[in-house]
């Protein structure tokens, strides 16, 4: 048997060496900038900073804090119980809204002048 007359095999694939691999030079985290740098990180509480800032002369920022929903008197009539504070309306303004006939108690919560006068006359008190 003389080696001329073997054939290689057909199907093999050329091993790499080396370097190689998936994902090439810049491992899928593309070219240049923040994001190709190692211990890259955005950082939320500085973008929150960000948002606060005017951005151009007579801009508005959006406020942060929740704005308190609309009771009305009236709908307090209709709620079971007499005492009502930030644990059973959540953040709440009562309004002056509708009619009020029986005696009930609005603690830690904003209440308009209207709301006020038809709370306390109806026996009801309003405690800041």
């Amino acid at each position: 048997m003389e080696l001329f007359t073997h054939s290689r095999q057909k199907n093999k694939r050329a091993q790499r060496i080396g370097r190689g691999g998936k994902r090439g030079t810049t491992s899928g985290r593309g070219t240049k900038g923040q994001g190709s740098r190692s211990g890259h990180r955005i950082r939320p509480a500085e973008r929150d900073l960000l948002i606060r800032l005017p951005k151009l002369r007579g801009y508005r920022n959006k406020s942060i804090r929740a704005k308190a929903h609309a009771v009305n008197v009236g709908d307090l009539e209709r709620k079971e119980g007499t005492e009502f504070s930030k644990k059973n309306l959540g953040n709440a303004k009562v309004l002056g809204g509708g009619e009020l006939k029986k005696a009930v108690t609005v603690q830690g919560l904003a209440v308009s002048a209207s709301a006020k006068a038809k709370i306390e006359k109806a026996g009801g008190k309003v405690v800041a």
